[in-house]
């Protein structure tokens, strides 16, 4: 690996079930790169846990939910001027190793967004019924728009390079769940995004934020009407990184 200095940045929310082992895994597999975690106002004691990781915590005074959790990670990441931030989930369901793999696709594609695929390959990752039929409906919006293939728009595991984590923390209306539609935005801005099969797991304890039954359909509700409002926005605009 060169001399980039890379950041992983973990949104937590009451995850003291899963944190401690998704840190010991990351400092196992990925020495080098530096942790930080945005401790979302957790009920529980993750901050507690990771603390005694000795890791850097953030702890936010009230919960601002997932979105702009990530987003306070990249702002310490511009403010510290790392080069990489790669964006990871504090329940286990992303494995640590893989990180290397993105963040090598980084450096060697010079891809702005490396994108963490289940479905790319088949490696054996079950996924749910509902998250297959919104997985596939936003894949099919986005060729249609954008003529790009992503085979895994809602997929939280990225790496971002250095123009993308100050583009998304300079932006002021960073969405509430940024994934098919910052995905639409930055191919119709002209930043390149490359994905790569990776492994993953399903989260074994803790509830997930798109649990139940109003929280997935407020998602593909929300998920399409930003969509659909990025694609208007853009409507005849060249291409081009601003």
């Amino acid at each position: 690996m060169n001399n980039s200095r890379v950041l992983i940045v973990i949104p937590a929310y009451n995850e003291s079930d899963n944190i401690g082992q998704v840190l010991a895994e990351i400092k196992k597999n990925t020495p080098k790169f530096d942790i930080l975690v945005i401790n979302d106002c957790s009920t529980d004691n993750t901050a507690e846990i990771v603390q005694k990781a000795g890791i850097n915590c953030i702890t936010n005074v009230f919960n601002m939910r997932y979105a702009w959790a990530v987003q306070t990670g990249l702002k310490y990441a511009q403010k510290h001027n790392y080069d990489y931030a790669i964006l990871m989930d504090a329940d286990g369901q992303h494995i640590a190793s893989e990180t290397k793999k993105l963040f090598e696709q980084a450096i060697n594609t010079n891809s702005d967004i490396i994108i963490g695929s289940r479905y790319l390959k088949d490696l054996g990752y079950p996924c749910p019924l509902f998250r297959k039929i919104g997985t596939k409906f936003f894949s099919i919006m986005i060729r249609l728009f954008t003529k790009h293939k992503i085979t895994d728009p809602l997929s939280g595991f990225q790496c971002l390079n250095k123009a993308v984590i100050d583009y998304y923390a300079q932006c002021g209306n960073y969405p509430e769940y940024p994934d098919a539609n910052l995905i639409i935005e930055m191919l119709l801005k002209g930043y390149k995004i490359t994905e790569i099969p990776t492994k993953m797991r399903v989260r074994e304890n803790g509830v997930s934020m798109h649990s139940g039954i109003l929280r997935p359909i407020k998602y593909m509700i929300t998920q399409f009407y930003t969509c659909i409002v990025i694609l208007v926005k853009y409507a005849g605009k060249k291409k081009g990184k601003t």
